[in-house]
C-alpha cells in the first residue's frame, strides 16, 4: 500500500482583464488510485500602489512556470496601466 500526495495547477484563469486565479489540486493516491481531491484557490494581480502611486509589480518569481507565463502574457503594459488608473481611481480616502 503506497500512499502518494501530489500537487498540480489544475486551472489557470484570467478574469477581469488583470486578475489571475490558480486552482492547485492536491490529491492522494494510494496504489495509484485516486482516494481524495481538494481544492486551494489563489489569485494574482499585476501589483500594488507605493506611497507615490507608483505601480510595484508583482514578483513572480516564486511562481509555477506555467502560472508565471500566463501572467506575463497577460499583464502587457497597457494592461498594468489600466490596473494601476483602477487602483488609484479607488483607493481609500
Amino acid at each position: 500500500m503506497a500512499l502518494t500526495k501530489t500537487t498540480e495547477n489544475d486551472k489557470i484563469e484570467v478574469v477581469r482583464k488583470w486578475n489571475v486565479q490558480v486552482r492547485t489540486a492536491t490529491v492522494i493516491k494510494e496504489d495509484g488510485k485516486e482516494l481524495s481531491r481538494s481544492f486551494h484557490r489563489n489569485t494574482l494581480q499585476p501589483g500594488q500602489l507605493d506611497a507615490s502611486d507608483n505601480l510595484v509589480e508583482t514578483d513572480l518569481s516564486s511562481q509555477d512556470a506555467d502560472v508565471k507565463a500566463i501572467a506575463e502574457a497577460a499583464w502587457t503594459t497597457q494592461v498594468k496601466a489600466d490596473y494601476k488608473a483602477f487602483l488609484i481611481a479607488n483607493k481609500p480616502s
